[in-house]
């Protein structure tokens, strides 16, 4: 079983800790929906990273690309639309997210 990690592995990896300290770095902590947002979906997309990096299946690229829509919508779904710096850090990140997801199942072939 040979698996090489892609870049776009790392990049989420990247991403999902940004977005995991952004509540913080971009001083939106007192938005409690933008703040778990960011908390629980920035895990998720680093663990689903993470395992890709270990050799995990491709289903995990799969859950990094629902997580991307989920971050691009989650801003008017959960009500923090009016707040610019954690709308805007959402919908970034989650075009970056499932945009390096995607193209990571794009590539050639995982072998298991």
């Amino acid at each position: 079983m040979i698996r090489t990690a892609h870049w776009q592995d790392w990049a989420n990896l990247v991403l999902g800790l940004w977005l995991l300290l952004s509540p913080w770095l971009l001083g939106y902590t007192s938005l409690t929906n933008a703040l778990w947002n960011s908390v629980i979906v920035g895990i998720l997309v680093a663990l689903m990273a993470l395992m890709h990096l270990r050799g995990g299946p491709l289903w995990e690229e799969w859950v990094n690309l629902v997580l991307g829509i989920w971050l691009i919508l989650s801003p008017w779904i959960l009500g923090f639309s009016g707040m610019a710096s954690p709308t805007w850090n959402a919908v970034i990140v989650g075009v970056l997210v499932g945009l390096f997801a995607l193209l990571a199942t794009r590539e050639k072939p995982h072998t298991a």
